[in-house]
């Protein structure tokens, strides 16, 4: 089943055409890979089914709630001067379906202590922000995303500048919220990772999107990773044969 459909959608940025006639679904329970070269339409599509970005033409159908869908952005959106700490962060993951001004109550405190072990960042509860590692940063905001108990998940690289301990947590995690009903929609450039985590992918490249198993993809070009010259030239109709 899918509760996520694109149906001849057609994108825009800044008056200029990034994507055309995409058409497709994401399974619900399943992990997608979304890749392409810089410039691609990534983040545009990212942004067009959180509902910030309306396509210029078709439809996108998302049938999860507002408040159950997240985006997990590159770290580099976080404000680390911030003065939050880690468990204060994990705990905004209420506030799209508790608000954000109602207070917590002892069942949210246990749920985020809970998070945090599974995370294995209990030690860093009360730490600040800006104390932490990459790693440690990628953790607390799964930790956000899994205390709002989402239901569609969207990850810019997630495993950009992390450590192996990390990428370790946080494939098991998505592995296991993907075996919940999750569904999950991953943006990779690294071409071992996507073997090892993603059911399905999305490539987008010359403005047109493709649909690929993992397994068709890295028979047509190995397991070497693709660099942005590379994508940005496919031919989708040879890549697809």
């Amino acid at each position: 089943m899918s509760r996520l459909h694109l149906q001849d959608v057609h994108l825009a940025q800044g008056g200029r055409s990034v994507l055309e006639g995409l058409t497709g679904s994401f399974q619900d329970g399943a992990i997608t890979a979304l890749i392409g070269a810089n410039g691609a339409g990534k983040s545009t599509l990212i942004q067009s089914i959180m509902g910030l970005l309306p396509p210029m033409a078709g439809r996108i159908e998302c049938h999860v709630p507002r408040e159950r869908r997240a985006w997990l952005p590159q770290q580099l959106a976080l404000d680390l001067s911030f003065p939050m700490s880690v468990e204060e962060l994990v705990m905004t993951g209420t506030w799209p379906s508790h608000g954000a001004l109602k207070g917590y109550c002892a069942a949210h405190y246990r749920k985020a202590r809970e998070i945090m072990a599974r995370l294995g960042i209990s030690q860093l509860a009360h730490r600040p922000l800006g104390e932490l590692s990459g790693g440690q940063r990628q953790r607390v905001l799964l930790g956000r995303t899994l205390m709002q108990e989402a239901e569609l998940l969207l990850l810019d690289e997630p495993f950009a500048n992390v450590d192996s301990d990390t990428v370790e947590v946080l494939t098991q995690v998505l592995r296991d919220m993907a075996a919940a009903g999750t569904t999950l929609i991953i943006v990779l450039h690294d071409l071992e990772q996507l073997a090892r985590l993603a059911d399905c992918v999305l490539l987008l490249a010359q403005g047109k999107g493709e649909w690929f198993t993992p397994q068709t993809l890295l028979e047509h070009y190995g397991r070497t990773p693709l660099t942005g010259t590379a994508l940005s030239s496919l031919d989708l109709r040879g890549a697809a044969s």
